[in-house]
């Protein structure tokens, strides 16, 4: 959703993401999702912002709250359209979204949509914080199904030199209905040697 301009290096996630939380404090449950979550697990990808995902609409209210130093580039508002409360401030020069995602879901495996990022995530050090961010399993999922090679390509490469749940990226790549030819790319991962 963002009006992105250059591309954000770890340092720039890891620094305006670490302002954003101490300005934050803990009393609002998210997630780090999108490429800023690939980023900051170590994924060398190319993030234009960071996007935090926020379980209900007061909490995104409450968090917005805490950001209120910083400039304000679109006011918490519903956007029918994607089915998404939404917000973004600038952080540090970097734009940082907070949404919710408000449609159903059939799968506890989507990595914005229903209890996917809840329940599957890894907590990544930023500053003094410990970030909740997706897995990279489900992250891959959502890459393939829009099939960007520039980004799942690189989360392929690093999936197979740190290991992964492979009954998770099965199942991730199921529920967003990846098709079989995008799903080659990591049958290598899922199957050494095929």
């Amino acid at each position: 959703m963002g009006h992105r301009t250059r591309s954000l290096s770890r340092a720039d996630v890891t620094t305006a993401l670490a302002m954003t939380l101490d300005a934050a404090g803990a009393a609002v449950p998210y997630r780090l999702c999108g490429t800023s979550a690939a980023l900051l697990q170590g994924v060398p990808l190319p993030a234009g912002d960071i996007d935090l995902l926020m379980p209900g609409r007061a909490e995104l209210d409450t968090f917005a709250a805490a950001l209120s130093a910083f400039p304000r580039l679109h006011a918490a508002a519903w956007m029918p359209e994607s089915a998404q409360y939404f917000a973004r401030f600038a952080v540090n020069g970097v734009e940082v979204e907070l949404s919710t995602v408000e449609r159903p879901a059939g799968s506890d495996v989507l990595e914005c949509v229903g209890e996917g990022p809840w329940r599957h995530h890894v907590l990544v050090a930023c500053g003094s914080h410990q970030v909740p961010a997706v897995r990279l399993e489900i992250r891959l999922a959502t890459e393939l199904l829009r099939d960007r090679a520039d980004r799942y390509g690189p989360i392929i490469d690093h999936l197979g030199v740190h290991g992964f749940d492979p009954d998770l990226l099965r199942r991730a790549m199921d529920a967003c209905d990846v098709p079989a030819a995008r799903r080659q790319p990591v049958q290598n991962l899922l199957v050494p040697g095929a």
